[in-house]
């Protein structure tokens, strides 16, 4: 893309200074707003500075170093940077940096992670302030040009304006003077009440394309000359390749080779991945499976269940004294929930091309990290990163199992045994489905105390489970303990309690089973919010009051919580009469940094066939780049969320996976998509996620309206585990 000599950095020196797999590199991060030294771009326009391009016929080039899987972050940070640098939007485009650039510059892009809801909040501040200083370089560049101070002029749709003579000229005329000006060291960001392009409901950039199908996904990369590859991990994880005989398929339409990939899996090559894949289905293989294969869904809901009775917790949140508060209260209730492990189930299975010799090696992906894949690039190479890349493509979803690297590692070592041939590596469904990174799977057991006057005076919950940090990311641990376990549950935080209980205890007693967990869209925040958000009707109920009226008397001390809580509730028309036989029921959480909050009214035919009428969400996400995209957000969050209260669930049999397909692991139909109402309601000072919060207020939600309908409390899911369904 630029015309830059990269440094030598050898392979181990940046796997070290590498965040392993999930979060990118641990290098200094230098952020060069332009300099006295031009740089091209690939096509010769003159490069601002790292965020900026601006070609002569005044096309603006804005580079986005996050990934887009449809959750619009490429068109909201193009807004962001567009925003500051006052172009014409009509003009603006954008382009992927590749890590290999990144880091040959000195990270010049920042973070390339794309996941918790961070694409743009993480990184608003320099992405802004990457338009801002290329404004006033180009506004300097043209006073320099007139002889007049900076002062004078202005800057408006990419005109750039000499207030007391009237003369005006465009960025394109200027931009080959700006981008050998020094940047500026005092950058002033704008005030978004004045914002003209963020903020606003633009189109999105990539939907013309991805209308015509001009995009094009990792699955769909050619290069000259390329071979294709299907590829069978050992079912249990743990296990390995023991054996297997490719004299059986040698005379098989298209086949070039046979190879083992790692310890564990076996790959067949051929000249088409359907080729490949059938030669591959044909290959005896054995596997050494291990002691996991022990293992069943039974054994390790025993395990969890007695992680809630005894054993050592990772205390998350405590106030007050929950256990002596409990043994004095004068009522309690009690209730254990449960939590199955979920497929991401992406509709672009794994997948990755690489090409390989002895001096370099690329790769072209989906990811939702382009620098773990560039890390993990090197390390299976053995080659420094001035010899490797990663092409960053469209990623046909990713909710967060793409942030692995997992397949890109396995191509790289599929290509090396073909070396000078690009190799695409396809995972077949069945290969995607029960070889994923699973949400992991928990049990939680909750006990609430009450006083004479039913006021709540204490609650302990004790969730049991697994750790995704523990398998994933372990340098992230806090002396043993997992963060993220108590996602919805903090102190405080972008991820905090929503109530003021006196005595308050929440621990987590860490489990771990052999299946491999992984940040699954909202991660921990959809299982907690259904522990607490039913738990708090269960409460209510107890207590005989109102669930809003409830959750209104804990949360005093939580303002903008209760906003949005109330926000849904108006909306909704909570306190007046529902139409017969429509029923209510609402949750709200702090997650991802944002306050969210949702209100559902469902129908429920023959005891067990729901329809979900309508979803009322509100957010306040602190800033709203584009509210259309976040309106889209939250619907989509609903889809994702109800899909995996309703069809959801994975199951382990012999130490393995059971679902391996859309037949087994289900999604929800248009048909059943309920009316979403959004609220939109930024209250500023912070920023806050809008991809992954409202997900997880969807089905506790929905489980509170079901037991409004039914007086029947469903404490597991997914509920066709207990024969429910849509209607």
């Amino acid at each position: 893309m630029n015309q830059h000599v990269k440094p030598q950095l050898n392979r181990r020196a940046f796997v070290i200074g590498t965040a392993a797999v999930g979060t990118g590199l641990a290098l200094g991060l230098d952020l060069p707003f332009g300099g006295p030294t031009l740089v091209r771009a690939a096509d010769g326009s003159p490069e601002v500075n790292a965020w900026v391009v601006i070609r002569p016929d005044d096309t603006v080039v804005i580079r986005v170093a996050r990934s887009e899987m449809g959750q619009g972050t490429l068109t909201g940070l193009a807004q962001l940077v567009a925003e500051e640098l006052d172009c014409d939007w009509s003009k603006v485009i954008t382009e992927f940096p590749t890590p290999g650039q990144s880091v040959a510059r000195k990270r010049a892009w920042g973070d390339f992670s794309t996941g918790g809801s961070r694409g743009i909040r993480a990184s608003q501040d320099y992405v802004r302030k990457g338009g801002a200083s290329a404004r006033m370089m180009l506004i300097q560049a043209a006073a320099d040009e007139w002889k007049v101070p900076a002062g004078e002029c202005t800057a408006a749709s990419g005109v750039i304006t000499h207030m007391p003579s009237g003369k005006t000229t465009t960025y394109g005329k200027v931009a080959e003077a700006a981008a050998t000006l020094t940047p500026p060291a005092d950058v002033k960001l704008k005030d978004p009440k004045d914002w003209k392009i963020a903020g606003k409901a633009l189109k999105r950039l990539d939907t013309p394309d991805k209308t015509t199908g001009a995009t094009i996904y990792g699955i769909d990369v050619k290069l000259p000359g390329m071979l294709n590859a299907a590829i069978k991990d050992c079912p249990v994880t743990g296990g390995k390749l023991k054996s297997f005989d490719e004299g059986k398929i040698a005379g098989m339409k298209g086949v070039k080779k046979v190879v083992r990939v790692g310890d564990t899996a076996v790959a067949v090559i051929a000249d088409t991945w359907w080729h490949a894949k059938t030669a591959l289905d044909a290959l005896p293989i054995v596997w050494d499976e291990g002691e996991n294969a022990k293992v069943s869904s039974a054994s390790i809901a025993k395990w969890l269940e007695e992680g809630l009775k005894s054993g050592p917790a990772f205390v998350g949140n405590e106030s007050g004294d929950a256990k002596a508060a409990l043994a004095g209260a004068v009522k309690k209730v009690e209730a254990v929930y449960n939590y199955p492990y979920q497929n991401h189930a992406t509709m672009e299975p794994m997948n990755a091309t690489a090409l390989y010799t002895a001096d370099k090696c690329e790769v072209w992906c989906g990811t939702q990290n382009g620098e773990a894949v560039f890390a993990a690039v090197l390390e299976a190479s053995g080659l420094p990163a001035s010899k490797c890349d990663v092409h960053k493509q469209m990623v046909g979803s990713g909710f967060g199992r793409r942030g692995q690297t997992d397949y890109a590692r396995q191509a790289v070592e599929i290509a090396k045994q073909m070396p000078g041939t690009p190799v695409k590596l396809i995972w077949s469904r069945e290969e995607d489905m029960t070889h994923g990174r699973y949400h992991p799977i928990t049990q939680c057991k909750m006990v609430g105390g009450f006083d004479a006057d039913n006021n709540l005076t204490a609650l302990h919950m004790r969730i049991s489970g697994q750790s995704i940090l523990f398998s994933l990311r372990p340098e992230a641990l806090v002396n043993g303990k997992d963060p993220a376990a108590f996602a919805g549950l903090n102190p405080g935080g972008e991820a905090a309690f929503g109530y003021s209980v006196p005595n308050l205890l929440i621990e987590h007693s860490m489990r771990n089973p052999h299946i491999i967990p992984g940040f699954w869209r909202g991660v921990n925040v959809n299982h907690n919010a259904i522990y607490l958000e039913c738990f708090m009707d269960e409460l209510a109920q107890a207590a005989e009051q109102d669930p809003l009226e409830f959750r209104r008397k804990l949360m005093t001390k939580h303002p903008k919580n209760l906003a949005v809580l109330n926000a849904v509730a108006e909306k909704i028309g909570w306190g007046k009469p529902a139409p017969q036989g429509v029923y209510r029921g609402l949750a709200h959480l702090n997650a991802y940094a944002s306050y969210v909050a949702g209100a559902a009214e469902i129908s429920v035919t023959e005891g067990n066939k729901i329809k979900v009428l309508r979803i009322v969400a509100a957010t306040d996400p602190g800033y709203a780049v584009n509210p259309a995209q976040i309106e889209r957000q939250i619907a989509g969050s609903f889809v994702y969320g109800l899909s995996g209260l309703f069809y959801g669930g994975c199951t382990v049999k012999d130490g393995a996976i059971e679902q391996t397909n859309f037949d087994t692991y289900n999604s929800m139909r248009i048909a059943e998509m309920p009316k979403v109402e959004s609220i939109i309601m930024p209250s500023g000072g912070f920023w806050g996620g809008v991809g992954e919060p409202t997900i997880g207020v969807a089905a506790p939600a929905v489980l509170n309206a079901y037991f409004a309908a039914t007086g029947k409390r469903i404490r597991s899911i997914p509920l066709r585990d207990h024969n429910i369904g849509f209607a």
